[in-house]
């Protein structure tokens, strides 16, 4: 169905069906697009937030245009510690919304794999509330796991309602779900792993 609607990936079908449930990507939003390559979920938020809205997508790959005057994309890293300063920059205003697809390469060692998407996912979520809006929303891919709990708490200190989701277009054998964070509280901004370590 992606290569017949000529969507990049079938990610773009996830993104879709949880919006259409939770409504946190509207018209006219600003949002910031984490692991964007191949750009799936670009497309699918344009199309949701339509002319007046802007999209930035970063991803360390390079990601072919998407052809629409209000998506920028950069080859970034999101562990950077200087990459929410960068991405401010390039923001219209802060973001209604920070979507995160970002994934490491999969070493095969689930407990590995399952700590390294943790980090990813909390590093997403350090850029999201430095870069969100007061009442902005925050969606990311994380691994089912041991760590998973400890991570949803410190997502629920942060966001007034928090959900796991598990979109029908992801496998059902696969271990991903998807955690969303909407109406982020004021001046609540996550420190960087690095800042913690």
């Amino acid at each position: 169905m992606a290569k017949k609607e000529n969507y990049r990936s079938r990610a773009a079908y996830k993104l879709f069906q949880a919006v259409k449930k939770y409504r946190f990507i509207k018209s006219g939003n600003v949002v910031v697009d984490l692991g964007a390559a191949p750009g799936g979920w670009l497309q699918a938020s344009q199309k949701l937030v339509g002319k007046e809205g802007f999209i930035l997508g970063i991803d360390l790959k390079g990601i072919e245009s998407i052809n629409f005057p209000n998506v920028r994309c950069i080859i970034d890293d999101i562990t950077d510690p200087l990459i929410t300063n960068r991405i401010k920059e390039l923001l219209p205003r802060p973001a209604e919304v920070v979507i995160s697809d970002v994934s490491q390469n999969i070493s095969g060692i689930w407990e590995l794999d399952h700590a390294r998407q943790i980090d990813l996912a909390r590093r997403s979520l350090h850029i999201a509330t430095s870069t969100l809006k007061t009442k902005g929303n925050f969606f990311v891919k994380v691994f089912q796991g041991e760590l998973l709990n400890d991570f949803l708490k410190e997502v629920k200190k942060h966001f007034s309602f928090v959900k796991l989701i598990k979109p029908k277009a992801s496998r059902k054998k696969s271990a991903e779900i998807y955690i969303l964070g909407t109406n982020l509280k004021l001046k609540s901004i996550v420190k960087s792993p690095k800042e913690n370590s």
